[in-house]
C-alpha cells in the first residue's frame, strides 16, 4: 500500500470487553488483511468472561501489543490506551466482534493513502456491501444522532456512530479525548470537524449481531451520545493538546498492564 510519500504503517486498535467467542478470530482476520505493514494493538477493558485467557493464549502471539485494563472503563478509555501505544502513520479502529470486515481496510484507507483525506468514516448506510437486517430502532436512533451531529458540525456524514474510523496519526495525537464509553464517537467527530480535517466517507458492509450474540450498546448509550454531541460542539471548545503516551490521570499504575510488544514480518 503506497501513498504519495511512500509506504505507510497502519496501526489497528481493537478495544475488547467480554468477547471471548470472537476476539481471536477478528485478530487473525486483521493479521491477514490485505495491507503490507500493519500493527495490531488489542486493549482488554477489564473482561470477566475468560477473554483474557484467550488473549494470552491465542492473541498475544500474533498481536504486536496487548494492553490490559484492571477495571472496565469503556470503549473510549480503551481507545485512548490503544492510541497512545500506536506507532503507525495511520490509526484505524476495529471492533472485537465480527460486525466489520478487515478485508475492507484498503477501501477505508484509500482516501488517506492517496493524500486526499485526514480522517475516513466507514458508513454502513452508504452502500458498499451486504448488510445483515437487524434492529429498526437502532437504525432510527443512529440516523437521528448523525443528523444532530451534522447540524452541529456542518458535516454531511451518513453514519457518525460507525466503528470504522481511520485517522492520520498526527490528527489523533493532537486531540484531547475525554469520553470513556460510546460518547467517543460524537466527541471525536466534533473535534475533527472543529480542527477542519479533510473528512471522507466510504461505504462498507455490515454484519450486525443481536443482543443474544453479544451486542452491548443500549438506549443509555444513545442518551450519552446525545449529551456528548451538545457538550463537545457547544460547551467544551478547548484547544487541542498533544496526546501523551502516559496513562490517563484516572488510571492507576496497576490499572493498565502491557502485554509483550511483538514484531511481525
Amino acid at each position: 500500500m503506497l501513498c504519495k510519500t511512500g509506504p505507510m504503517k497502519i496501526s489497528v486498535v481493537i478495544p475488547c470487553y467480554n468477547e471471548r467467542d470472537t476476539i481471536a478470530e477478528i485478530v487473525s482476520a486483521v493479521r491477514t488483511a490485505p495491507l503490507s505493514d500493519i500493527e495490531i494493538i488489542v486493549v482488554d477493558d477489564g473482561s470477566t468472561d475468560g477473554s483474557r485467557t484467550i488473549l494470552k493464549r491465542n492473541v498475544e502471539p500474533i498481536a504486536d501489543r496487548v494492553i490490559y485494563h484492571g477495571l472496565n472503563r469503556g470503549k473510549g478509555a480503551a481507545l485512548r490506551s490503544g492510541f497512545a501505544a500506536a506507532t503507525g502513520d495511520i490509526i484505524l479502529v476495529q471492533d472485537a466482534d465480527l460486525e466489520y470486515n478487515p478485508e475492507e481496510f484498503p477501501r477505508l484507507l484509500e482516501p488517506i493513502l492517496s493524500g486526499k483525506a485526514d480522517v475516513v468514516f466507514g458508513s454502513r448506510f452508504a452502500g458498499g456491501g451486504p448488510h445483515r437486517v437487524v434492529y429498526f430502532w437502532h437504525m432510527i436512533g443512529n440516523k437521528l444522532l448523525t443528523l444532530l451531529s451534522n447540524m452541529c458540525t456542518n458535516l454531511n456524514l451518513t453514519d457518525m456512530e460507525t466503528c470504522y474510523k481511520a485517522f492520520r496519526a498526527s490528527v489523533v495525537r493532537n486531540l484531547d479525548l475525554r469520553e470513556n464509553r460510546f460518547g467517543f464517537e460524537p466527541e471525536i467527530t466534533a473535534k475533527v470537524a472543529r480542527a477542519r480535517c479533510r473528512i471522507y466517507e466510504v461505504g462498507i458492509s455490515y454484519d450486525g449481531r443481536t443482543y443474544e450474540e453479544g451486542k452491548k450498546i443500549t438506549w443509555r448509550d444513545g442518551i450519552r451520545a446525545f449529551y456528548a454531541i451538545i457538550k463537545y460542539n457547544f460547551f467544551v471548545r478547548d484547544g487541542s493538546v498533544v496526546f501523551s503516551n502516559e496513562n490517563s490521570l484516572n488510571e492507576s499504575a496497576d490499572a493498565v498492564g502491557l502485554g509483550p510488544r511483538l514484531k511481525h514480518s
